[in-house]
């Protein structure tokens, strides 16, 4: 089969790995004109002859972000399946639209308000009671287009500083971590999920991933299952679907924004799961069946940020896999990330600290998971 790829860039090339073992072939287009996939057939540019020369290479169309516009998946989908469908990206990408579809289906999110205005920034400040975050409804990405109030006399400065002209604000949640849930569905509509993962973020960029959990109980994973299970099945969802969640102190699960792709907080399934996250969205696109998503044993995932280490060294770690993009390096850009194993908790942070020591600038933020 072949398959077109909308974006070139590092979750591009980690789908075109894991399927050319499937025999699958691959055209990638970035219409930005700066690829950095390294495989598969590269096309650039947005012009209407380099999309139509796209369409034509490929028998199944998806993509590795969600910041498309909808009319060029709508404009695919007339000839070539696309997966998952122009809807799916419409509702993600718009962060009210994204709460609407939450409530609608019962999955509970902090609470919000959209304003559309300094003035009713303020005023949604005071009715949430600072602190509070205010975000883009479009567009924003690792912490991009977003601010935190710590009074509602700030709204004027946070409203000038992210230029846009409606914002959801968030009142602040009292977690006790994020986490974030990968799931699948295939063509028929069947649907697997991950472990729960939890993540920790830096500057609202992904740092690490760990799964599974020692302290997630079967009743906790069911739920945040069964939030996943109805959104896949409300937008008839093929591929991969990411769901960050916030875990209150009293158990429950906070939906905070879904993205309709393979996602960074999934690459722990490249070493840690039977099936990785990215065969599993190929399988799934190409109406093959689903493979297993149980967990080969512990892993955290390591984001490698702005700078790499010295390759060899971290090779010679054990439990150590390392997954370099061929980017080249600059102030937080994802670079790499790196996939440690272990069988026991101790030992998984007694590796990842020893990775960390040899990334400049890391930020080692494990120490909560040493005790588990």
């Amino acid at each position: 089969m072949q398959i077109g790829i909308l974006g070139a860039g590092q979750l591009g090339r980690m789908m075109a790995l894991a399927g050319l073992p499937l025999g699958q072939q691959f055209t990638l287009l970035d219409p930005n004109g700066t690829p950095s996939a390294g495989i598969g057939e590269l096309l650039t540019g947005s012009d209407d002859a380099t999309l139509e020369a796209f369409i034509d290479r490929a028998d199944v169309v998806t993509y590795e972000f969600e910041h498309l516009p909808v009319t060029l998946l709508e404009r695919i989908e007339q000839v070539r399946p696309v997966y998952p469908s122009s809807r799916a990206i419409a509702v993600c990408q718009h962060r009210a639209k994204e709460k609407a579809l939450f409530s609608q289906l019962g999955i509970p999110t902090p609470e919000y308000r959209l304003v559309d205005s300094a003035q009713a920034l303020e005023a949604a400040a005071r009715e949430l009671g600072c602190p509070v975050v205010a975000k883009s409804t479009t567009e924003g990405y690792d912490g991009k287009g977003q601010a935190v109030l710590r009074t509602p006399e700030q709204a004027s400065e946070a409203w000038q500083s992210i230029g846009h002209d409606q914002l959801v604000v968030e009142a602040f949640v009292d977690f006790v971590r994020e986490v974030s849930l990968i799931a699948v569905r295939g063509r028929d509509g069947e649907v697997r999920s991950y472990p729960i993962t939890e993540n920790q973020h830096e500057e609202g960029i992904l740092r690490y991933s760990v799964a599974p959990l020692p302290d997630v109980d079967q009743a906790l994973q069911a739920t945040a299952d069964g939030y996943i299970q109805v959104l896949l099945d409300e937008l008839d969802y093929v591929g991969v679907l990411s769901l960050e969640l916030f875990q209150t102190r009293d158990g429950r699960l906070l939906a905070n924004e879904m993205a309709p792709r393979v996602h960074n907080s999934g690459h722990w399934t490249m070493n840690g799961a039977v099936t990785s996250q990215f065969e599993n969205h190929l399988r799934a696109i190409a109406g093959l069946p689903l493979g297993d998503t149980s967990a080969r044993g512990l892993t955290c995932m390591v984001n490698v940020i702005s700078e790499e280490g010295d390759s060899a060294a971290l090779l010679a770690l054990e439990g150590v896999h390392l997954h370099r993009y061929g980017k080249s390096p600059r102030a937080g850009r994802k670079l790499a990330h790196i996939n440690v194993v272990a069988d026991d908790y101790a030992t998984l942070m007694t590796r990842v600290h020893a990775v960390t020591s040899l990334l400049p600038g890391a930020f080692d933020n494990t120490m909560h998971w040493d005790n588990v």
